[in-house]
């Protein structure tokens, strides 16, 4: 996203994720070009399929190789067939994965990551390893905020 630096008024200490409808419009980063509304919803949309379980597990998997449907399948411990048809169909229509189908009886379909896909791997890569980095961090906090909460 093209951002003008003049546009944007944070107060210190907050934080602002793309596409956030929070704080006032002067608080709000404005995109060089028109159209934030929808630009914010679409942001909304990519971070939501980013952020799906499914997705990130299919990434996962195809980060490693590229693999036909039913190995896919097989991987993905818990997937149904109707949810991976459609997580696939949705990382294909974002241009996250590929799909090859190739002309043997019956026609034999491989799926693999794009570039983009390729690119948010490392980025889900980077997320796992905070996770896991800070696991006992937030288990303890959990524990803690468990205990002051409970009635």
């Amino acid at each position: 996203m093209i951002i003008d630096p003049g546009a944007v008024q944070q107060q210190e200490g907050s934080s602002k994720c793309a596409g956030s409808s929070e704080g006032t419009a002067q608080d709000q980063p404005v995109p060089a070009h028109s159209g934030n509304e929808e630009r914010a919803a679409l942001v909304r949309g990519i971070l939501s399929r980013i952020g799906d379980k499914w997705t990130v597990i299919v990434i996962c998997s195809l980060g490693e190789r590229s693999r036909r449907f039913n190995e896919l399948r097989r991987d993905v411990n818990g997937i149904t067939q109707r949810m991976l048809t459609s997580t696939l169909r949705a990382l294909e229509r974002d241009g996250i994965v590929s799909r090859t189908v190739f002309p043997t009886t019956p026609p034999a379909v491989e799926y693999a990551l794009t570039e983009v896909g390729h690119d948010l791997q490392h980025v889900l890569h980077t997320l796992a390893t905070w996770a896991d980095d800070h696991a006992d961090t937030i288990r303890t906090a959990r524990v803690l905020y468990d205990g002051q909460t409970q009635v």
